[in-house]
């Protein structure tokens, strides 16, 4: 891995680390709670097209420093009208960015702590497991912007708890707790805030021993029960943010 370009910048605030069989991806934007910009999602992105075609990792643990795992998009960066050519590149350019973690033959453990919110919230969902720490909470607050949320996360989340919660969650802004996130399947574990590294590295471990062709094979039938109707909620995702782009750029928006 080479060294920071600068300081603060992208590449010391998402960083990737290989100890052996295991990656880490750290999250360390920790004054705005690891809020991503668009510098930090083109590392988070090129991270993982370093990962795909690194052969000797067989794990990958993507965690946060700091009271929380990520407060999502960094407000400032929400809203911001876009030609429809320019809005439907940014779209393609997240949809395919974060899809990598599709791609991997290695499976992504989630080490989640304070905050999951928006985006940041739905590409933990994109990956295979999460775990929680006890002060973990989840959110959707993307209509309070006047957008709709557009990475996967509707569509992961009506799967695994239904249609009921995650119409709560996007429509009124519900709060999700660690507890609640557990009882609904979205986190598969969760334990106290200092065993939450060691818990999930301990997962890591398991299976990076495990038979790799074994491990991509599980990843690929699991994979395969959910992608086709999420790939078309992307799409949806796509098509609908953009419309919403315009309409804001026209002055027709509220």
């Amino acid at each position: 891995m080479g060294a920071a370009q600068e300081v603060g910048g992208s590449e010391t605030r998402v960083r990737l680390e290989v100890d052996g069989p295991i990656a880490t991806i750290t999250n360390d934007n920790v004054a705005k709670h690891n809020a991503f910009d668009d510098a930090m999602d083109a590392r988070l992105f090129e991270i993982l097209g370093e990962l795909r075609v690194n052969p000797d990792v067989r794990a990958v643990v993507w965690r946060a420093e700091g009271r929380s795992w990520s407060s999502g998009r960094d407000v400032s960066a929400i809203g911001v009208p876009y030609t429809e050519e320019e809005h439907a590149a940014l779209m393609r350019r997240g949809h395919d960015g974060i899809q990598q973690v599709w791609d991997l033959d290695v499976p992504v453990f989630v080490a989640i702590q304070g905050w999951a919110i928006g985006g940041s919230f739905q590409r933990a969902l994109l990956c295979d497991v999460r775990v929680a720490a006890e002060d973990a909470r989840f959110m959707f607050p993307e209509l309070g912007h006047g957008v709709i949320p557009d990475t996967g996360g509707m569509g992961v989340l009506a799967q695994l708890a239904g249609h009921g919660l995650v119409s709560d969650m996007v429509l009124t802004g519900r709060r999700l707790d660690a507890e609640e996130a557990l009882r609904y399947g979205i986190v598969s574990r969760m334990v106290p805030n200092d065993e939450l590294d060691a818990t999930v590295y301990g997962m890591a471990e398991q299976a990076a021993a495990a038979d790799p062709r074994a491990v991509a094979m599980a990843r690929q039938v699991v994979g395969n029960l959910l992608r086709p109707g999420l790939a078309a909620s992307m799409a949806d995702e796509r098509t609908f943010q953009t419309r919403l782009n315009q309409e804001r750029g026209r002055g027709d928006g509220p």
